[in-house]
């Protein structure tokens, strides 16, 4: 079990890095908004066009990297929607017992059958080095890519939190989702 507690430190380490990175882009992706907003109505007020379409796609593609390579960090924080009117209310076992069993049956299958599903599109996609439908556009098929990466980071960390419940109940650890003050949640 010790050997999978060290996996699962890897797998969260990785994901902390992940989630780390991206939190820049939301940097990156607000000044970006700012200039297509400011070139957009300079371009109206002047006359002279300053935006570009590669601006504003590349916009959301920070977005959708921020959502999609996040989950695996947001769920080794506890950041996802839980709807915990019976989970709060029941011991750290039960707990326990109600994130292995929801990880199992849920998070694992669907990550994979994600994983599955849009490892084709992306594969597609970069068979025909799919662009953007849009004159000066970014292309899409690095974007795609991002899926089914996502979700094998969401599978790894699904599989680490896993590996820190029974590693609880096992007794070698102490409650894995305790929840600090200083994180705000």
């Amino acid at each position: 079990m010790q050997m999978l507690l060290r996996f699962s430190g890897m797998i969260d380490a990785v994901n902390e890095r992940v989630g780390r990175l991206i939190s820049w882009l939301v940097l990156i992706m607000v000044l970006l908004g700012v200039y297509n907003a400011v070139t957009r109505k300079l371009s109206q007020t002047i006359g002279m066009d300053f935006s570009s379409n590669a601006y504003i796609e590349a916009q959301w593609f920070m977005f959708s990297l921020v959502f999609l390579w996040g989950a695996g960090y947001a769920l080794k924080h506890q950041a996802h929607v839980r709807v915990d009117i019976l989970y709060s209310r029941v011991s750290e076992r039960t707990k326990a017992w109600i994130d292995i069993i929801g990880t199992c049956l849920f998070l694992l299958p669907l990550s994979v059958l994600i994983v599955w599903v849009s490892y084709s599109y992306a594969a597609d996609s970069w068979a025909i080095l799919e662009g953007s439908p849009d004159p000066g556009g970014l292309p899409r098929y690095l974007i795609k890519s991002a899926i089914p990466t996502a979700f094998v980071l969401l599978i790894f960390q699904g599989l680490s939190e896993l590996i820190k419940q029974i590693a609880f109940l096992r007794g070698l650890i102490p409650y894995p989702r305790q929840v600090k003050e200083e994180d705000g949640i």
